[in-house]
């Protein structure tokens, strides 16, 4: 940059800051950055406080700068505004940030749009007729600068309500009504800008260049501002304006008189170029500095300058890693803590369903099982009903026997005696009450319900012992009575029924009674417990003890007494209970009915 170039800069900053135009001039500059709904944009924010700061160096008497606005901020803004520019010759706005095109209409999103559908178009953002609607009042120039046309997120996203609405690629063209009246787009209609990689946007760093270039008309300004945008941007970025002027010269900033500068040192010409360096201080402004006075004291602080600048700008990467380390630590953390509850959910689900599989399972074995005793208990009864039907058939054989034997003997003597007919027996003989009582208390000892012995008496005891049997059997036979029905009931059992019950001295084991055995000086109690003998008499002997320690060993090795299966066999001596181990079979040869009820004669056998 040489010193003329310094010069000029200077010159222009001495004539922006000079005494207010005539002319009354106003602007609204809007820079939207940080959208709610999308991806923050770098450079808007920055664009506008660049603009505003080169409109207020223009000498524009009111500029109201705003950044990150939302709907109704943004509207609040251009209302106010519109009131302002009707008392102004020139009302410029300069707006930074998405925009978007629906059917052919132009809108500027505010911060907070979310814009889920096409329809809320009409409701979250701002139209750009609403713009052109505030500097309308302006007097002799109405300039609208939209950098707005970069790749607009929301129109990706967003769901279509009707099918053949367009929803276009940038902005589209617009075609002002009213004279003098210009709206500059940073690329064409259809198109897309770009953002930049520096701290402003291409669009916004030419404007700043040329626009406040005293006397040069706004025409030819921004065609120099197309120029070095389609330079800066490989040519991948045309801006375009629409609308017309008339044929004067419209200039942004009105031309002033040359002033001739005194005549001054090369070291003062030094100093003005660091302070204007200084003013702007940017790294750009300090290597041209350098570069055009390499030597001196003003090269030794403009090397400060830039060693301040990157001491900054390390301190701000360093801030932006720790920033960028600590998200990149709460992400891992939020990830690890979902995948542990993936991981206790899986797990919970995992313990659900081998827990229903279990039960299945359980629940199949019970049924089998229930099924196997259904089985067995239907093998049973048909084990009963086949004994009795064998039973049964074998009286009616004996029955047509012996009535056969007696025809014979009839025929072999002869004559015409005449034999009386010999009647079938019933399967079931009438017996008296008292038969039948011992026969109902004979079957009560088998199944195990009665321990008395069966004398036909139908007392308490046996109507006891007949409750006892409906309790276990889950019968409802009437215990008061001993009848043909109970004594049916009580035979289709095939074992026993009521608990095993056993005498004192002898505890159940089993289905048998063992006798219980207690250990030298203990004995069997009341309750058929072994307890401590209280023994009063002088010690025995040696000899003595011997004995009766030989004597009890023998006891303990003698077998167990036998208990009464709770059947009971009789015969003319008397009636006896069957011992354990033993049965009673059918034996028509010899002796006499026995009290179990059994038909026929029996006989005991011993295995």
């Amino acid at each position: 940059m040489g010193a003329f170039r310094w010069f000029s800069l200077i010159i222009f900053i001495w004539l922006g800051c000079g005494p207010a135009h005539a002319e009354r001039r106003v602007a609204l500059v809007i820079g939207n950055s940080a959208y709610k709904s999308a991806a923050k944009l770098a450079n808007p924010a920055n664009d506008a406080v660049l603009v505003g700061g080169m409109l207020k160096k223009a000498g524009f008497d009111w500029i109201d700068t705003r950044t990150d606005l939302n709907a109704s901020e943004m509207r609040k803004a251009l209302r106010e505004f519109g009131g302002r520019a009707r008392d102004a010759e020139v009302a410029v706005i300069y707006y930074a940030g998405h925009g978007i095109e629906l059917d052919g209409t132009n809108y500027l999103i505010p911060v907070d749009a979310a814009l889920e559908t096409d329809s809320d178009v009409l409701d979250e953002t701002v139209g750009l007729d609403r713009a052109l609607f505030a500097v309308e009042p302006a007097k002799q120039l109405r300039l609208i600068i939209l950098d707005a046309c970069r790749d607009n997120p929301f129109a990706k996203s967003m769901k279509r309500t009707v099918a053949a609405r367009a929803i276009g690629r940038g902005l589209a063209k617009v075609e002002p009504t009213s004279p003098n009246t210009m709206i500059a787009f940073a690329a064409k209609a259809g198109s897309t800008a770009s953002d930049g990689d520096s701290r402003n946007s291409p669009f916004a760093t030419a404007l700043v260049e040329r626009l406040p270039t005293p006397g040069l008309d706004l025409r030819k300004a921004f065609g120099f501002v197309r120029d070095d945008v389609l330079k800066s941007t490989g040519y991948k970025q045309e801006p375009y304006v629409y609308g017309s002027l008339g044929g004067d010269d419209v200039p942004l900033v009105a031309a002033r008189p040359v002033v001739t500068a005194p005549q001054a040192s090369p070291q003062d010409a030094v100093r003005r170029d660091y302070e204007l360096a200084l003013q702007i201080g940017t790294r750009e402004v300090w290597t041209a500095f350098l570069a055009e006075y390499p030597e001196g004291f003003y090269a030794s602080l403009a090397k400060g300058q830039l060693n301040r600048i990157a001491a900054e700008e390390t301190r701000a990467a360093a801030v932006e890693k720790a920033r960028l380390a600590e998200e990149e630590k709460a992400r891992l953390a939020a990830d690890r803590a979902q995948k542990a509850e993936q991981d206790k959910a899986a797990a919970a689900a995992k313990a659900a369903e081998d827990a229903r599989i279990a039960a299945e399972k359980a629940k199949q074995v019970e049924e089998a099982k229930a099924a196997a005793a259904e089985q067995r208990r239907k093998e049973a009864e048909a084990a009963v009903a086949k004994a009795l039907a064998d039973k049964i058939a074998n009286e009616k054989t004996a029955t047509e026997a012996a009535a056969r034997n007696a025809s014979a003997k009839t025929a072999q003597d002869g004559g015409d005696v005449k034999v009386a007919a010999v009647a079938p027996s019933s399967s079931q003989p009438s017996l008296s009450p008292q038969e039948t009582a011992k026969a109902v208390q004979s079957e009560l000892r088998r199944v195990g319900c009665m321990s008395a012995a069966a004398d036909g008496d139908w007392k308490a005891s046996s109507q006891r012992s007949l409750a006892l049997f409906n309790k276990y059997a889950g019968t409802k036979l009437d215990a008061a009575n001993a009848s043909a029905d109970a004594l049916d009931a009580i035979k289709a059992k095939p074992g026993r029924v009521c608990p095993l019950v056993c005498d004192h001295g002898f505890r159940a084991d089993g289905d048998a009674c063992v006798k219980i055995a207690c250990r030298a000086g203990y004995r069997v109690n009341d309750d058929n417990e072994c307890e401590k003998v209280e023994d009063k008499k002088p010690a025995a002997s040696r000899e003595q003890s011997r004995a009766r320690d030989a004597a009890r060993k023998s006891e303990e090795a003698a077998p167990a007494k036998q208990q009464s299966s709770g059947q009971m066999i009789c015969n003319q001596a008397g009636c006896r209970p069957v011992a354990r181990g033993c049965r009673l079979v059918a034996d028509t040869s010899a002796g006499i009915g026995n009290a179990a009820g059994i038909n026929g004669r029996t006989r005991e056998v011993c295995n």
